[in-house]
Formats: structure tokens, sequence, C-alpha cells
């Protein structure tokens, strides 16, 4: 039976956070477990007017690809898909693995050889084209977040049709005073951390890119991070996840990380100079996601939480860092996972996970459900 959500998440992914117009083209990637959704939004795109493109990939064949990679297999590859996305509008990328830990024997080494072949593309596609990334429901995806599949499955859904019209409205004072803001203070247990944010740009995000959706994200000025943050939510990373990740800053370089994997963090904070800096600082605002699963997409628009993110800065915030990774690792602040404060200006705006001023409590939870 077709589920009517799948169609309202897909016109909402066209519509909404692509703008596609009459006679663009639209190339969707997916794993092959969305399919579902593939078929809604091919049938959406030729409503509009407009021309779908489709690769279905399985995560399988995707590892065996990656064990036996080298940089003389990758280029090729790179040059192809830089063409493709060249040659097309606007992209949507469905995850949707089934088995988390698929890529966790692959050696770092690879990933890290991919990711610095592959920053024309990643540049092509953020800061050229329209595009959207969102999370399928899988029972590997359900098995993380500890639910049936039919019950992650209805949380997916309903996640991803929130009204982002009233989010966007919502976030905008958020907005202008991040924009205004210079000195931010973050702190909890085992967290006080300082930097600025003087002169970065801050973006609203409601369902623009990323669905489930809901952040402001602004970057630090490359050298002004001091400190230590302790993230208290899993740090999933190509297969391996990290816990308890503890980072500590001086004029902006990591120069200690420690977690239950101290090694491997580091070695992948080695990949290249631009991975010991921070190129995102953002507040999430999800008032529907309020738990970590250790996937991403959801876990950085937790309600009352932010995300503190080495690697590569993006073009709408630029801070003048480039690297290889982009690896957000996110801080919940609510009382049961410790509590925290946020300071702009040495004036506290976030306490506990709500926030305390009047212009800023249209973001509560109560107030965006």
């Amino acid at each position: 039976m077709r589920d009517e959500r799948l169609t309202t998440l897909a016109r909402t992914l066209l519509t909404h956070s692509l703008k596609l117009e009459k006679g663009q083209k639209v190339l969707i990637t997916s794993f092959i477990a969305g399919k579902p959704l593939v078929k809604e939004l091919v049938q959406e795109t030729y409503k509009l007017g407009a021309f779908p493109y489709v690769q279905l990939v399985d995560e399988e064949i995707s590892r065996v690809l990656m064990m036996g990679s080298t940089k003389e297999h990758t280029e090729p590859q790179v040059k192809w898909d830089l063409a493709r996305m060249q040659d097309v509008d606007a992209y949507i990328s469905i995850q949707c693995k089934n088995n988390d830990s698929e890529f966790s024997e692959v050696p770092s080494e690879i990933f890290q050889m991919k990711a610095e072949l592959n920053k024309p593309v990643q540049n092509l596609i953020i800061n050229d084209r329209q595009w959207v990334l969102l999370n399928y429901p899988t029972t590997g995806l359900a098995q993380m977040a500890k639910m049936s599949l039919e019950k992650f499955t209805d949380f997916v859904l309903d996640v991803c049709n929130v009204d982002y019209k009233a989010m966007a409205e919502a976030q905008k004072p958020l907005h202008a005073l991040m924009e205004r803001t210079d000195k931010v203070r973050i702190t909890g247990p085992g967290t006080d951390l300082t930097f600025s944010i003087k002169g970065i740009p801050a973006v609203m995000c409601a369902g623009e890119n990323n669905i489930p959706d809901g952040e402001v994200f602004t970057a630090p000025v490359k050298e002004s991070v001091n400190g230590t943050i302790t993230y208290n939510t899993p740090c999933p990373y190509h297969g391996t996840t990290f816990n308890n990740v503890s980072l500590t800053f001086r004029d902006g370089k990591i120069v200690e990380a420690t977690s239950d994997q101290t090694e491997k963090l580091n070695e992948i904070f080695d990949t290249d100079e631009g991975a010991r800096y921070v190129g995102e600082f953002a507040i999430g605002v999800n008032p529907l996601i309020q738990h970590p699963m250790g996937d991403i997409l959801f876990d950085e628009k937790i309600g009352g939480s932010i995300h503190f993110t080495p690697g590569r800065a993006y073009q709408d915030a630029f801070n003048g860092n480039e690297s290889g990774i982009h690896w957000d690792m996110v801080l919940i602040q609510r009382p049961e996972y410790g509590g925290g404060e946020i300071y702009f200006d040495d004036v506290l705006i976030r306490k506990d996970g709500l926030f305390v001023l009047p212009e800023l409590e249209g973001l509560n939870p109560e107030n965006l459900k």
C-alpha cells in the first residue's frame, strides 16, 4: 500500500528543498533500500516538468570496491562524477545503509585518499548546485535508534514532514543575533570553550539541504578557539563509532584529542592540516529529535544541542578552513545529559537546552511542535 507520507516527503524535497523548476535536471542517488522514496521522487519530478536521473548503490559492493581502491582507480571515477554533476542542476542523496559498520574494515588511508581526490566534486555540489541530503528508514537504522522498523519509519516520516516554513520564521531572531555576536562561550560537564564568530555569516537551516532539519550554523574565526569540549553523544565516522570524545584547542588547533579509540581518532585528525581546525558551529533546534541514535543527520538537529565540527567550512559561512573531512560532533545540553550554557558576548542565551532570551523563546520545543 502506498504511504502518502512518502509522496509528501518527495514533494517537500523537490519544491521546498531544491525549488526544482520545469526543465531542470535532478540526480537522485540512493542505496537500494531507498527505492520506495526514489520512485515517488521520479514520479513527482516528472509532474513538475523536470528530468530525473537515478543511481542506485549496493553497500556491500561499495565496500568491496573501496577495499582495493587506489589513487589510480579513484581518479577516473572523480572525473566522471565531476562531469555528471556539472551537467545537472540539482542533487538528492538518500542515505539508507542497513549496516552502519559495513565500511569499518576499510583502511583509514583509503578514506583519506578518496576524500582528498573528491574535493572538487563535493565543492561543486555544496557551493554551486541545489542539493539535499536525507536518511531513509532501514532495519539497521531502526536498530541503532532502538526501535522497531515500523515505529522508526513513523518517527522518520513525522520528523521529515515538519512545518519547515514555521521553523524558518522562528530561526530568524537567532540568525540575527549570531550575525552581530563576537565572543561565544560554551560550558558544561568537561566543557569550557571560547571562540569568536565575528564577521562570519550565520545560516538558517529549515529543510533546504538536510531532511530532517533544524539548526542555525556559522563558523568560528579559525584561530580563535581555545579550551576544551567533551561530547556526550556517539561520534560515527566511516563505519567506526567513537565515544567520550574530548578535544582541547589552542589558538584554533586541536592539540589534544581523546576518546575510547584515541589512536584512531588522531589518525583521522591527521588527514590534513585543516582537520585539526573547526569549520562549523551550530545550534540544534528540532523539537521532535530528542536523543542520539548514532546517525549524524538526525543527531546534529537534536533540540537543546550544539555541534562543533572539525574540518572543512561551508562556503556560506566560510572561515578559511579547508579539509578533506567535515566531522559533525554533537553535545546535548539538556538536564538529562548534564546541562550546559551558551553565552553570546557574556550574555546567557540558552541554559540546559532552553533559550532564555525572550526573542529566542519561539525556538523552544513547546513553541515549535
